[in-house]
């Protein structure tokens, strides 16, 4: 990443007469106050460049995660799927750059998706689970405007927050791992390496390739190195493919190769597509977690991502104050609302925005250029189709990887802090479920913090969530007991 020497420029929008403003600007600049942050249009459309060119993967990972099955046995289709993502994406980095102002990228969050694909669907249809999303937009708007959202992120332990982060990061990767046939389930074993204790077919070994490649890119600090390392392993699998030395059949989801024209009208099937009925069969209780689980899967990330983007792009000042922050954080919020109508999971701030601020970017302006990308993506769905599951698959293990980099901000000497992180790791890709994770770090913090005599230190929201997962734990069993059905 390139680092600009830019003067901080952490004066307030609304300043004052004594502001000094260049005469002669232009409307761009004036709106979007290109000269007073220090900035100009060239830096801006560079960095909108760049942090598209850094989330462009998504294109392939979302489309990936939730090509699963329904309650029903429905799947989503895979055009429709790049379709919605593309256009999710488009809708809320325009509103963030045009309303917002801020140098913030949005796109399908890989934690909200992953809830909706392991743990909601199978409960129920993808109209219903898009409108959870919905749900979850709007609950995370209100929490804005109330002012709840800041005072819940206070009542969290940070520890917990990091917990949640790299517990999610892991069950991304297993995720990554078993959808490119590297991670098998076993006969005699839960998991095992490939079907029968051994890698199986060019396909796999490609996964493992790309994810070797991008790794050394990221170590060589190349922006874009998730992009670069998906397209060229696409590249080699078009090539293997096409000179016959793979077996077509041997590809996850069909072999790399262009069908008809590059450029094909976007397909909008899934717009529109959500439901907020029929939720009898799963029950109150399930519906009132799942949506639980979505605001905690898009939420914890999305103000420390804001902030954190802020600071290097000397938006900030020493209190941590931004220039459009409620605003960006009821984008950030209503993204859950537009990816759901969209068809493509919740929208949330991405952290690859800082690669764009690397570049010198420091306004909405580069924002507006990420969302025009994403919407010109819209007409090229043909090319993004070919990229191999097993390619993309490596993206997942690369995100994953680096969520889990968290855990150097862990006390691990500190067991009160350490054994509620473990819980919340370990169970999240061990039950396939993220809300067991987070209910299991909850509730051991307590029960730990209570045991050692420091029950005032946890804090009644805290002792709230405590109870609500716990009955959550204990739901079916007590329902067992009073035979309820």
């Amino acid at each position: 990443m390139t680092q600009q020497s830019l003067q901080p420029q952490t004066v307030p929008e609304e300043a004052g007469a004594g502001t000094r403003v260049p005469a002669g600007r232009s409307w761009l600049d004036r709106y979007f106050h290109i000269s007073r942050r220090g900035s100009s249009v060239a830096r801006e459309v560079r960095g909108g460049v760049t942090t598209f060119m850094a989330m462009a993967y998504i294109l392939l990972l979302n489309p990936l995660i939730l090509s699963g099955k329904d309650a029903a046995g429905d799947t989503l289709g895979q055009k429709a799927l790049i379709t919605a993502t593309a256009f999710a994406a488009a809708c809320t980095t325009l509103l963030m750059g045009f309303v917002g102002r801020v140098p913030l990228a949005l796109a399908a969050g890989l934690s909200v998706s992953g809830v909706l694909s392991s743990q909601v669907a199978p409960q129920m249809t993808w109209p219903q689970a898009m409108g959870m999303c919905v749900m979850y937009g709007v609950v995370i708007m209100l929490l804005v405007v109330t002012g709840l959202r800041e005072m819940i992120m206070n009542a969290i332990p940070l520890a917990l927050k990091h917990g949640i982060t790299m517990g999610i990061g892991l069950f991304i990767a297993l995720i990554g791992f078993y959808k490119s046939g590297f991670v098998h389930q076993g006969r005699a074993t839960p998991v095992t390496l490939g079907p029968a204790g051994e890698l199986a077919g060019w396909p796999v070994l490609l996964f493992a390739g790309t994810l070797l490649l991008i790794f050394m890119l990221q170590s060589r600090d190349i922006p874009g190195a998730i992009l670069v390392g998906i397209v060229s392993g696409t590249i080699v699998a078009a090539v293997l493919n096409a000179a016959g030395v793979i077996d077509p059949r041997q590809w996850a989801n069909g072999a790399p190769e262009l069908h008809g024209s590059a450029v094909s009208m976007p397909d909008f099937s899934l717009f529109g597509h959500v439901e907020f009925g029929g939720w009898g069969k799963v029950g109150a209780m399930t519906v009132g977690m799942i949506v639980f689980t979505l605001v905690l899967a898009g939420f914890f990330d999305a103000m420390a991502t804001i902030i954190g983007v802020g600071t290097e792009a000397e938006l900030a000042d020493a209190k941590g104050r931004m220039p459009g922050l409620s605003k960006a954080l009821f984008i950030d919020g209503a993204g859950g609302a537009i990816g759901g109508v969209a068809g493509a999971s919740g929208q949330t701030v991405f952290i690859e925005s800082a690669t764009g601020v690397g570049e010198g970017a420091r306004t909405g302006l580069a924002s507006v250029v990420t969302g025009l990308f994403f919407a010109a993506c819209l007409f090229f769905t043909p090319l993004t189709a070919i990229v191999p599951q097993e390619v993309a698959s490596a993206a997942l293990v690369v995100i994953g990887s680096m969520m889990l980099m968290n855990a150097r901000h862990v006390e691990w000497g500190d067991r009160a802090t350490a054994i509620p992180v473990f819980l919340t790791v370990v169970v999240m890709p061990f039950t396939y479920s993220i809300t067991a994770g987070v209910s299991a770090g909850v509730i051991s913090y307590v029960a730990i913090k209570a045991a050692q005599g420091k029950a005032r230190e946890i804090g009644a929201f805290m002792w709230g969530l405590a109870v609500i997962f716990l009955v959550y734990f204990a739901l079916h069993p007590v329902e067992s007991w009073l035979g309820v059905h």
